[in-house]
């Protein structure tokens, strides 16, 4: 069987296109807590860097989702680049879940 370096666009819409949906959504959430809360826990180089990060990753993604739609489904994303943005969406998890949590506590104790 020979195998072809040209992936099939129908597998690539199926599975690519929700997750860059994704990596759009956590990250634009991400982005908007960032820019819009004050994250005590996060110092101002930590909160400066991690924005910087989350920015230039949703720059990444915004390429990413364009050139797939201007080709027809017909590219893919690298997977280290794939993984790379995944890290980055689990610690912007991390981040906004323990903002979460600081913010129920100080409610609780009001």
């Amino acid at each position: 069987m020979l195998f072809s370096n040209v992936p099939d666009p129908e597998l690539l819409k199926t599975l690519l296109e929700p997750l860059l949906d994704d990596f759009q959504y956590w990250l634009s959430r991400a982005k908007a807590l960032l820019l819009t809360e004050d994250v005590v826990f996060l110092s101002a180089e930590a909160h400066a860097d991690l924005l910087a990060r989350v920015e230039q990753t949703l720059q990444e993604v915004n390429a990413a989702q364009s050139l797939f739609q201007a080709t027809g489904c017909q590219v893919g994303v690298e997977g280290t680049m794939i993984m790379t943005w995944h890290a980055l969406v689990s610690e912007c998890w991390q981040v906004m879940i323990r903002y979460r949590l600081g913010q129920a506590i100080a409610i609780e104790k009001l």
